[in-house]
């Protein structure tokens, strides 16, 4: 782990290259390939043409959630609550499942203006009306535990959240949301509830574009990890090493492990997220062959646990490891969670490119643009900015190969 001073990693980004809306077309957003140590640059739709041959592209099919809920009280006072996972049931399944009420770990937006009580709120479901109500449990910091129930039996919490919540516009995103959001603040291929953000990589990705890169050879898997609200939180401390990242939580089975196993030195990764899914795999791996007893239940990977372990572990260990204790467990699924912080000096072991949006100065993630590119990201982003590039969830793209 080397000194990094986050003044290092800032940019001047003008508030009119903060993209406002999706491009009028998925695919026709403007697409930066980094290769060979050369920018260029084309459209989104034609990334097919920029692919290695026989690559392995990696999806994280995690589907943003209704997570906004708003409430006002009787003295006039707006109370937004933020949902950003479940903490019962635990399971993202039951929780959207259950129809008695739930508990979730939260962020309650005008917390002062809410001393005690419950609050309500109506929603409505399949044209009736029917009143939601928030509790109040306790606090933990800047989060809160929220027990959330509502005057029907026969309603699941997931059509609950769907009725009564709004998308979660990222808070650069200065604008309510639209009927578009609906449909463009989520990949075409989203399917399983968690996320309060989008894995924005993936929301350029058209019918159209999978098409072409599956004629091309081109592989394609998924994982799941469920994006926290961290991902927007600014490293305001000089010193990152004391900057907290949130646990993520994720799940990948184990034919998707067998295939990147196969395809090792071909993986492209859609999206920091699946960047940092298919890090924590490696290092979960190495977990387990270093402390046998653990067992993939309990496996999870702290902020900077990946530096301090040992680095002499190839990759068919690490993944053969996770394999074998799944076999012996008789699990398809490898649940895990994650709060990796990958800054310059990682040294990356499972992919070999990345697909990812243009980031936020002083953030998490310019870092790791930075621990992949080297410097090199100071010349990237001067060329999205010189070249009309737009930033942020709903911007351009780029491509950062090996």
């Amino acid at each position: 782990m080397i000194d990094i001073d986050i003044n290092d990693y800032h940019y001047d980004l003008p508030s009119d290259r903060i993209a406002q809306y999706p491009a009028g077309k998925r695919d026709g957003s403007q697409l930066l390939i980094f290769k060979n140590d050369r920018i260029s640059k084309d459209t989104f739709r034609k990334i097919d043409d920029y692919l290695p041959p026989g690559s392995l592209l990696v999806f994280n099919n995690t589907r943003v959630i209704r997570a906004r809920i708003l409430f006002q009280k009787a003295t006039g006072a707006n109370i937004e609550i933020l949902c950003l996972e479940p903490l019962s049931p635990f399971d993202y399944t039951l929780s959207f499942s259950s129809k008695e009420p739930v508990e979730w770990k939260c962020i309650v937006g005008n917390l002062k203006k809410w001393k005690s009580g419950i609050l309500t709120t109506l929603f409505k479901y399949n044209s009736n009306l029917y009143t939601l109500s928030a509790e109040r449990l306790q606090s933990d910091g800047e989060t809160c535990r929220i027990k959330f129930s509502w005057n029907s039996c026969g309603i699941s919490f997931g059509e609950v959240i769907e009725s009564a919540g709004h998308i979660p516009l990222p808070p650069y995103i200065n604008r309510e949301e639209k009927k578009e959001d609906i449909e463009r603040y989520q990949t075409v291929y989203s399917s399983v509830k968690g996320s309060v953000a989008a894995p924005t990589a993936g929301l350029h990705f058209t019918d159209y574009v999978f098409k072409k890169i599956r004629e091309r050879g081109i592989n394609t898997v998924e994982l799941t990890l469920h994006v926290g609200a961290g991902t927007f939180q600014p490293v305001k401390a000089t010193d990152i090493y004391k900057h907290e990242m949130h646990c993520e939580h994720f799940s990948v089975d184990a034919k998707t492990i067998e295939l990147i196993l196969a395809n090792y030195g071909k993986v492209i990764a859609v999206g920091t997220t699946s960047v940092r899914t298919l890090e924590s795999l490696y290092w979960l791996g190495v977990k387990l062959i270093q402390n046998p007893s653990d067992t993939y239940k309990r496996l999870s990977l702290g902020q900077w646990e990946a530096y301090r372990m040992s680095k002499g572990v190839s990759v068919m260990e690490s993944l053969g490891a996770l394999l074998n204790c799944m076999n012996q467990l008789n699990v398809s699924y490898l649940q895990a969670g994650t709060s990796i912080m990958i800054v310059p000096g990682y040294e990356f072991r499972i992919i070999d490119g990345m697909i990812t949006n243009f980031h936020q100065p002083r953030s998490t993630l310019l870092l790791l643009i930075s621990a992949w590119t080297g410097n090199k990201w100071k010349d990237i982003y001067n060329f999205a900015l010189n070249n009309k590039f737009r930033f942020l969830s709903y911007g351009d793209s780029s491509l950062l190969l090996k």
